[in-house]
């Protein structure tokens, strides 16, 4: 089935690609820097803005009442402070269930129509929250000190809600910008005592992250108002975040539709604890940073817009080349593959029975991702936001992850196995032609999700190699390497579990119960869902074909050769078959 020599050719031309890779790493860009020091902010009404806030409205769940009269509030300042105010109701998902939201934005015409929005959202889940509610008491103190100035930019303060869980407001303002938007500024716990860092946030809903000179203008500001380091990201986290694009921060969903944003936390991306303790000097000096941040902006050239990208040390790779490299890696998995069907084909070998066999495998998966789809319409999920949430704003149920897996396992023992009775599939799976069709599938889908991914397919391409060498009935090697082979070949997706886990501190099942809101809620798509468990049936199939070459060795060792020739006749069936002929 497989040609080593076709399968080592095809690397040359990833030799061509790391050189690319190399060559197109370019210095960072420098921040831009505030013409003024922000001494304006007063940490102090700030502070005492808080506490007043917090103790009138303790209980602050979206769409509440204790929601509304901040709303009114915020409202009320703004208008004080010679902004133009408009109110957007909408009906929104929470983590509470469907409610009515409202948006506060207060506009201030600058000299040019280009825009920078700062946003802040007041709701929380918890009782008192006020380390939560410290961004909107900053956006308050930003209206008075701003309300009263001359400006570059129009500026817009945008108070939301939803932002505790799902950020609703956020999302829907996203989708309603109603014209150009230079850079997002989104304020988060600004005074809580705890420090996770980065503590300016990035991340997106989709592939563009927001752009490096937003980053570094936002980060110097911190650095130069609380003396601290903002903090970076490791390559890993980098790679995880735009191969499974996914943040709980209110920047994401304005970065997946290209407009720069980032968050500026205390407590990093996830929202603090309702006890969270706060401090008067934090917020004040988080405070006039956001407002240098802000003059910076506001006086500064245009900021580009958001694009996928990774920083490494002080360079920054853009996805080009990364694109490039990795559809590298996929081609000689590619090549060997389209050689391996044609030779199999050449032996009259099936190879759509094989299709058909791994359309199977991939049932259980398609009827789980089926079930969780309908949890919300059965009324088992009363929440469903279409974001990703923070660990413990929906409670999980473990009865519904129980259910879960009681159809995988039925669907692979159950289901999966009267499709193959009732289509008459069979056959021994450590064969050319399994492994045929089950590379060809691998490659088809590496290569579909590399043109809407190319960090994703690079999950992929371990796989595809390994599993390949794993499964070819010519170079498979002896059997106690295949399982860790195929190990091997899940391992960047544990990575990025791990990762991921790490970051939201989550645990096993809470990430497993993550993965159940994010489909149900919409952030994984129909289409997407449906395609990686595709890759988890192939996954099951390459699982399938290893075990049995374990237990039963490959074909040619338990086929005893019957016919030859007599003892001094040398040709093809002296040596026991003509493989040699049929390889041609």
């Amino acid at each position: 089935m497989l040609d080593p020599r076709i399968y080592r050719a095809a690397f040359l031309p990833i030799l061509f690609a790391l050189v690319l890779v190399g060559f197109s790493l370019k210095d960072q860009p420098r921040p831009l820097q505030a013409p003024v020091a922000p001494q304006a902010f007063d940490g102090g009404a700030a502070f005492a803005q808080l506490n007043s806030l917090a103790q009138a409205n303790p209980d602050r769940q979206p769409g509440s009442t204790g929601d509304g009269r901040v709303a009114a509030t915020v409202a009320k300042t703004l208008r004080s402070n010679h902004f133009r105010v408009s109110v957007r109701r909408f009906t929104g998902e929470t983590a509470v269930g469907k409610r009515t939201l409202q948006t506060v934005i207060g506009e201030r015409i600058g000299f040019s129509n280009r825009r920078i929005l700062v946003v802040a959202h007041r709701d929380a889940l918890g009782h008192g929250a006020r380390a939560e509610l410290s961004g909107t008491a900053a956006l308050l103190q930003l209206a008075h000190v701003l309300g009263g100035r001359t400006l570059g930019r129009t500026l817009e303060l945008a108070s939301t809600s939803g932002g505790s869980a799902g950020a609703a407001g956020a999302l829907q303002l996203a989708r309603q910008l109603g014209g150009p938007v230079d850079a997002v500024l989104v304020l988060g716990d600004l005074a809580g005592t705890t420090t996770v860092r980065p503590v300016v946030v990035p991340w997106s809903d989709g592939q563009s992250i927001a752009s490096l000179q937003l980053r570094r203008t936002v980060e110097s500001a911190v650095h130069t108002e609380t003396g601290m380091q903002p903090g970076g990201e490791p390559v890993g986290d980098q790679f995880t975040r735009l191969a499974i694009p996914l943040t709980v921060g209110e920047q994401g969903p304005f970065n997946a539709l290209g407009v720069p944003a980032v968050t500026l936390s205390a407590g990093g991306e996830r929202p603090p604890a309702a006890d969270a303790p706060v401090s008067e000097a934090r917020l004040d000096a988080f405070g006039r940073a956001a407002l240098r941040a802000i003059s910076a902006l506001d006086a500064g050239h245009d900021v580009p817009a958001a694009t996928p990208y990774m920083t490494i040390q002080h360079e920054m790779l853009p996805a080009w080349p990364v694109r490039l490299l990795v559809a590298s890696l996929i081609l000689p998995v590619l090549l060997a593959a389209i050689d391996a069907f044609a030779r199999v084909r050449r032996r009259r070998q099936p190879v759509a029975t094989w299709l058909g066999w791994i359309a199977a495998c991939a049932i259980p998966f398609v009827l789980a991702t089926l079930v969780v789809l309908l949890l919300p319409a059965l009324g088992i999920l009363h929440a469903s936001p279409p974001r990703a949430v923070p660990r413990d704003a929906i409670p999980r149920q473990t009865g519904v992850l129980i259910a879960l897996a009681v159809v995988l396992l039925v669907g692979w023992f159950g289901i999966r196995g009267l499709l193959l009775r009732y289509t008459h599939i069979g056959g021994d799976p450590t064969g050319p032609g399994a492994a045929a069709a089950v590379v060809l599938v691998l490659c088809a889908v590496a290569i579909g999700v590399w043109i809407v991914n190319p960090f994703a397919a690079l999950l992929l391409v371990p796989a595809l190699h390994l599993w390949l060498l794993a499964i070819a009935p010519e170079v498979r090697p002896r059997a106690r390497f295949t399982l860790p082979m195929f190990a091997l070949g899940l391992l960047p997706a544990v990575l990025v579990a791990w990762a991921y886990a790490r970051q939201l501190q989550l645990n096993p099942l809470e990430l497993a119960w993550t993965g159940v809101l994010l489909i149900a809620g919409g952030q994984v798509s129909v289409v997407a869902a449906l395609v990686w468990s595709l890759v988890l049936g192939c996954s099951a199939a390459v699982l399938v074909i290893v075990v049995r070459g374990i237990r039963h060795g490959p074909p040619e060792e338990r086929v005893a050769v019957t016919v030859r020739g007599p003892a001094s006749y040398a040709g093809p069936g002296s040596l026991g078959g003509t493989e040699s002929a049929l390889r041609r």
